[in-house]
Parts: structure tokens; sequence; C-alpha cells
């Protein structure tokens, strides 16, 4: 079926929310479909973009798409591991307690660089896009720094502490007893066949421990930058710094870390307005 510019002019505001409010429960080839919020937002900006063009080149009369709200997006919940699964997702990856048989039997060959780079994740909240395009020669260890590569292609400069360090170094000294490459080039975090880590390879390895110590928790790397960010901020309480070291242009994405500072910021003032006389006579009297 050929659809025209005739058929488009005929298309109203109320067929295109019509079109929205189908999307939420939908069969196509024979499986049923959803979308939330987000995904209807996404495809009304497809149509509205379209509308758009045709409109100011004076090919349809009128803009209706434009007349459409956007759904109403609401914030997701910022998940995040807490202090007590940070310590227990590090014991996880050295001991492989909770792990399948299967996944035991890579353990032994892979913990010392699943270690190295989670605990790059949790020390440094690095992207994982620059995580697995590190090389050898990005690491210094005078002066426990690293550089990123970041978006936009520009270079930065991160530091480590010295836990980070002496699991960065142990890697380096399983990669030169077990022969890999150490050249300056050659890619810092490498697969079991010897080539470059993928994004995915390391989605899948985060996945694996952060299951096991916080099963109801959908932990990605992503999580783990978020965790970091919170630690960071909660050490400095200088959201500056967190936006630079997390490599933010944008001061308001930083935000989206601090949901949990200011639920701890909420929970300290319980109790600090009083609304009894009883209370009010104790501190009184002390």
């Amino acid at each position: 079926m050929e659809f025209t510019l005739n058929d488009l002019e005929e298309v109203t505001s109320s067929d295109i929310e019509y079109f929205l409010g189908f999307l939420s429960h939908y069969s196509y080839n024979g499986k049923i479909h959803t979308c939330n919020e987000r995904a209807k937002a996404r495809k009304l900006s497809s149509v509205r973009a379209m509308f758009k063009y045709f409109f100011n080149k004076n090919m349809l009369s009128v803009d209706n798409a434009a007349k459409v709200s956007t759904p109403k997006l609401h914030e997701k919940p910022i998940i995040r591991l807490d202090n007590n699964e940070i310590f227990n997702i590090i014991d996880v990856v050295e001991s492989g307690d909770g792990l399948t048989a299967h996944q035991r039997a890579y353990h032994e060959k892979n913990k010392v660089r699943d270690a190295a780079i989670l605990m790059l994740f949790l020390g440094t909240g690095i992207r994982i896009s620059e995580l697995v395009g590190l090389n050898n020669e990005n690491l210094n260890f005078k002066d426990n720094s690293f550089i990123v590569t970041r978006k936009g292609g520009n270079k930065a400069i991160l530091y480590f502490d010295n836990d980070v360090s002496a699991v960065l170094q142990r890697y380096i000294d399983y990669k030169q007893l077990n022969e890999f490459s150490t050249a300056p080039s050659a890619p810092l975090f490498i697969s079991n066949k010897n080539n470059r880590i993928t994004v995915r390879a390391v989605e899948n390895l985060v996945e694996k421990y952060a299951k096991i110590v916080s099963p109801l928790k959908k932990i990605s790397p992503h999580k783990l930058r978020s965790t970091y960010g919170t630690q960071l901020y909660r050490a400095t309480g200088d959201i500056y710094i967190v936006a630079d070291v997390l490599g933010h242009k944008d001061v308001n994405t930083t935000r989206k870390h601090y949901a949990a500072i200011s639920d701890d910021n909420r929970r300290s003032v319980v109790g600090k307005v009083k609304l009894s006389r009883s209370d009010t006579d104790e501190e009184t009297d002390n």
C-alpha cells in the first residue's frame, strides 16, 4: 500500500494520539508488543520530524504532529550498589563463591582480569567504551594515572588509588607470566581469544558477578559508574569535581547520581522539627 502526501495531509493530531495509545499494547507478526513512555516519545519524535520536514518544504499545509504533547516521562530510579555490595562483589570475583560449575571453569583463568575491570569501574567511574579502548601504554603506575579517550575524541587523564593500582599491577604481571602481549599499543583488557575485550563481554561479566551479590538489582557497567559518582559526591560534596571526573559536560547530568544523597538528607532531618510540647520541654531541661 502506497502512502502519499495527500494521506499525510489528512492525518490529524487526534490520529497521532490514537497511534500513541495503540502502542501501549499491540500485535505485530503474531507477537504482542508494548511500548513504555520513553519508547512512545521516541516514536513521536520521528513522526514530528517527518511532518516538520514536509511542512517546512511547503508540501503540507499544517503540521499536526506539533500539536501532540510528548508523553510525560517519569524519572527512572537510580540503581547502584551500596557499600556492602561493593565489598561483596569484589570478594566474589576473588573467591568465585556463588558461580555455577560452568562459570567456575573459566573463573580461575579470568578472575585477575575481571577483578581489575571491576575495580577500575568502581574506583574511577570510567565509561565502558573508555575501558575497552584502553591500551597497555595508557597506564602510568608512577603517579597512578591513565589516559582515556572521552566522548568526542578528547583525551583526559584520570587517577586511581593504591587499591586499584595493586589490582591493575597484578593483572599486568599475570599477562606477562602467561605471555600475553604487553606491547604498549596492545589492548589492556583481552578476551580468552587474546583479542581486545568487547563491550558485550564486559557487560556479561559485570552482570554475572552482580547477580550473586545483588540479585534484585539489574547492575550494568553504567550502574557501577553511578555507584562511583555517588561515592565520590559523598566524599567531596562537590558536584563540579564529580562532573569533571565523570566527563559530564553538563552538571545537570551529574545530578542524576544524587538520588541517594537526597534521600540521606531527608532521613537526617527526621525529628528536627518538634511537634509536641514534651519534646520542647525536654530540650529546655537539657
